[in-house]
C-alpha cells in the first residue's frame, strides 16, 4: 500500500478507545457538545470525561482568606456538577461503558483555556469538545472567548458543535475534508485523519473545496471580465486539486469511496450551502500553516467559514501526527 501520508502505515498501532474531553457547564452551556460525544459512540469505542470550568477573577489573596470556606463550596459545586454530568450522559443515551472512571472533572481558574489544555494532556484526549456560544443561531456555530482562543493555541484537535443541530441516530455516516486557506501544499494532516477514520469504520469520503462570492469587494479599476476569468481559472484548479487529493487517497485507502465536491455560492453561508449535508456527516479541517506546530491555529477564511459551517467539525492542530488518533471499530 503506498503511503504518501505520514503516519498512514501506523496508523492502527495502537489499540484503545478515542479519548474525549468534552467542555460542558450545566448552568451555561446547550447540550450540544454533549450531544456530539454521544454521537461519536455511536460509530466506534470511545472513552468520554466532561470537564466543567468555574471561573473565579477574584485573586489569589482573597482565596486564601476564605480557606476552608471556599473549598467546601468548592466540593459542593464539583458534586453538583458529576450528577449533572451523568444526567445529561444518560439522557443523551450514553451507555456507561463509554464514561471514563472520573467521568466529571470541575476545574477553576481565571482563564479557562489554559485549564482544558492542561486536563486534555492530563486525560491524553484525543479529541476536545466544545459548543458553541449561547446565542448562536441555530445551525451555525459562533465561538466563545474561550473557543476562540483554544482555536489560535490547542495542542489537541478541537471538536466544534454547531448549535442545535441534528445528528444521526446512526453515528457518523460520511466523512468530509475541506480545503480552505491552506491548499494543497500544506501536509493535509487532517485528509488523511478523515481518510484513514472512514477506511477503518467503511465510510465514505468527501472531499471538497469554496469558492464564496461577494467576500472581497472589488476594485473600480478591475473589470468584471477580469474577475470573471480569475473565477474560472480558480474553478479549473480547483478541480485538478481534489482530483489530485482523491488519487492520493485511493493510493492509500484503494476500499473506501472518495467523491469530490465544489461549494459556490454568495458569501461562506451560500457556498456551504450549496453542496449537501447530511445528518451523519463529519467535516475535517486542517489549522493554517502560519501558526505554531504542534498547535492549533486557524486563519481569518477558516474562521469565517466556521460561522456558517452545518454539521461537527473536527480541526487538526499543525504537524498532527495521524498515529495519535487511533479509535477501533
Amino acid at each position: 500500500m503506498a503511503t504518501d501520508f505520514p503516519g498512514a502505515e501506523s496508523s492502527t498501532s495502537k489499540r484503545r478507545p478515542l479519548h474525549i474531553l468534552v467542555a460542558w457547564n450545566p448552568t451555561s452551556s446547550g447540550h450540544e457538545a454533549i450531544a456530539y460525544a454521544a454521537w461519536l459512540a455511536r460509530s466506534m469505542p470511545v472513552k468520554i470525561r466532561v470537564i466543567s470550568i468555574l471561573l473565579r477573577p477574584w485573586p489569589a489573596t482573597s482565596l486564601s482568606k476564605l480557606g476552608g470556606k471556599y473549598q467546601k463550596s468548592f466540593k459542593k459545586e464539583a458534586k453538583a456538577c458529576a450528577t449533572a454530568v451523568e444526567q445529561a450522559l444518560t439522557e443523551a443515551e450514553v451507555d456507561p461503558k463509554h464514561w471514563d472512571d472520573e467521568v466529571s472533572v470541575f476545574a477553576d481558574g481565571s482563564s479557562p483555556a489554559p485549564i482544558l489544555s492542561e486536563a486534555a494532556k492530563k486525560f491524553d484526549a484525543d479529541l476536545v469538545i466544545v459548543g458553541s456560544s449561547a446565542s448562536t443561531p441555530k445551525g451555525r456555530f459562533h465561538t466563545s472567548s474561550t473557543t476562540s482562543a483554544l482555536l489560535h493555541s490547542s495542542p489537541s484537535p478541537l471538536g466544534l458543535a454547531p448549535r442545535a443541530t441534528k445528528l444521526s441516530k446512526h453515528g457518523i455516516t460520511r466523512l468530509n475534508y475541506a480545503f480552505l486557506e491552506s491548499g494543497e501544499d500544506t501536509s493535509q494532516a487532517g485528509l488523511l485523519y478523515a481518510a484513514s477514520l472512514a477506511d477503518r469504520l467503511s465510510l465514505p469520503l468527501r472531499i471538497v473545496a469554496f469558492s464564496p462570492t461577494g467576500i472581497v469587494d472589488i476594485p473600480v479599476t478591475i473589470k468584471k471580465s477580469l474577475v470573471q476569468d480569475l473565477t474560472d481559472q480558480w474553478h479549473e484548479n480547483a478541480l485538478a486539486m481534489l482530483d489530485r487529493a482523491r488519487d492520493r487517497i485511493m493510493d492509500c485507502f484503494p476500499d473506501i469511496t472518495v467523491e469530490t465536491g465544489i461549494g459556490s455560492g454568495d458569501g461562506w453561508s451560500g457556498a456551504i450551502d450549496a453542496l449537501k449535508w447530511k445528518k451523519g456527516d463529519l467535516l475535517c479541517l486542517d489549522s493554517s500553516d502560519a501558526g505554531p506546530s504542534p498547535r492549533v491555529f486557524i486563519g481569518s477564511p477558516t474562521s469565517e467559514f466556521l460561522q456558517n459551517i452545518r454539521v461537527p467539525a473536527v480541526v487538526l492542530p499543525a504537524g498532527y501526527q495521524q498515529e495519535e488518533f487511533t479509535p477501533q471499530p
